[in-house]
């Protein structure tokens, strides 16, 4: 080698690796998150990538140090957090000061907004650059955050294509690249699969949240409803899948204590998307898995019950949509119909159950409004593009 060239190339230092702080505060965003770990590292083959912050089991495997754990965070309705309040608050100190003493390359937060966008205003004022991925739902509510938010983040990364408009003027770059559970669902039916519990008649699947407090609000009434809809369809199969083996325990501590429930109900762990996949019809709790119902393209109507005094404060801040199922929010009209506090009722849940499974007229709009939401959800490959405009910052 030549003398000179290897002098030089012993000066040159090893890079540094990036520094990222990432945090997602619910177990979704932890799935986002490990995934945007992944593609972050593709974007940069020849650089180590050092990650920390808040997520969950996914963001450990891909190797987050983590400071604290997405299943403490991932609580619902402002009486819940307002009860673990010391909690957030030793967190919030927690996370902000390990930003001010390690000053990374990036601030990446993954929706969680009440507490992420708290951070990434220190973040503003120390220099460090700060991306957002999953829109806050200010087309929902409290839209007087919109400047506030532009004027917080350096980016902004969006899963819907009617949310970069909200900022047009405000100096944020905000951009659609499409929902990442599109890649998400088609990879896990590409999954080999064992076959599920179903027995005969139809298959029929409940989604009545993972929660305790969930469990406890919907699953009585979502039941009842089944069961009479069992007698009027004849044979039926439900189940019930639960994202981890305690709270399958959980759903069955519940389903212990109840006398009206389908014959032939079962409780599985871990395989939703299969069970929304083979099911011919389904009760889905409001949330993404509407989204997931839609990819899979399974008929369903969408239940939500929460505390009275959580549901006061909505209806006072909802001001911004008509719908409450992001299956209907995202095309802005009725795909689906919901059943919201009183409104959830076994009646309601058996006739909805019956029409969608007996009427081919109401099955097949519904299954026309469900495609017209898979292309508003954009093309494959979401994730891959989110990490490129990221990177483009780094």
């Amino acid at each position: 080698m030549n003398p000179v060239r290897e002098e030089h190339a012993a000066a040159v230092p090893a890079q540094a690796p990036l520094r990222i702080m990432i945090c997602a505060g619910e177990i979704s965003g932890d799935m986002y998150g490990a995934a945007l770990m992944r593609e972050l590292r593709r974007q940069f083959p020849n650089r180590t990538l050092a990650f920390f912050g808040l997520g969950g089991d996914r963001m450990r495997e891909e190797g987050a140090e983590l400071l604290a754990h997405a299943s403490q965070t991932g609580v619902i309705g402002f009486w819940e957090v307002f009860k673990r309040l010391p909690f957030f608050w030793k967190l919030y100190r927690t996370l902000a000061g390990r930003l001010v003493t390690q000053r990374p390359d990036l601030l990446l937060t993954i929706d969680y907004p009440g507490m992420n966008l708290r951070l990434a205003r220190i973040a503003k004022r120390l220099g460090v650059r700060a991306v957002h991925y999953v829109c806050p739902q200010v087309w929902a509510w409290h839209r007087d955050r919109i400047p506030k938010i532009a004027a917080t983040l350096d980016q902004l990364i969006c899963l819907f294509p009617f949310e970069p408009k909200l900022f047009d003027g405000l100096g944020l770059d905000a951009r659609f690249v499409g929902h990442p559970l599109v890649d998400q669902v088609a990879a896990s039916l590409a999954e080999p699969h064992e076959p599920l519990p179903w027995g005969e008649g139809r298959r029929i699947a409940l989604f009545t949240g993972s929660r305790r407090n969930e469990v406890t609000r919907l699953l009585p009434d979502v039941l009842a409803g089944a069961a009479e809809a069992e007698e009027r369809l004849g044979p039926c199969t439900f189940i019930l899948p639960a994202p981890t083996e305690e709270r399958a325990a959980d759903i069955r501590a519940t389903l212990a204590r109840l006398t009206k429930r389908p014959r032939h109900l079962e409780v599985v762990t871990g395989r939703s998307r299969q069970v929304l996949h083979e099911a011919e019809a389904a009760v889905v709790k409001s949330g993404t898995s509407t989204l997931e119902a839609a990819l899979l393209d399974c008929p369903f109507l969408i239940v939500y019950r929460v505390s009275w005094s959580t549901y006061t404060i909505m209806r006072r801040l909802l001001t911004g949509v008509r719908y409450i199922g992001l299956v209907n929010i995202v095309p802005d009209k009725p795909i689906c119909k919901e059943f919201i506090q009183q409104d959830l009722t076994p009646a309601a849940v058996r006739d909805e159950l019956i029409a969608l499974l007996s009427d081919e007229a109401v099955r097949s709009r519904q299954k026309a409004g469900l495609a017209e939401v898979r292309t508003l959800l954009g093309e494959p490959g979401a994730t891959a593009r989110a990490a490129a405009l990221i990177a483009e910052g780094l």
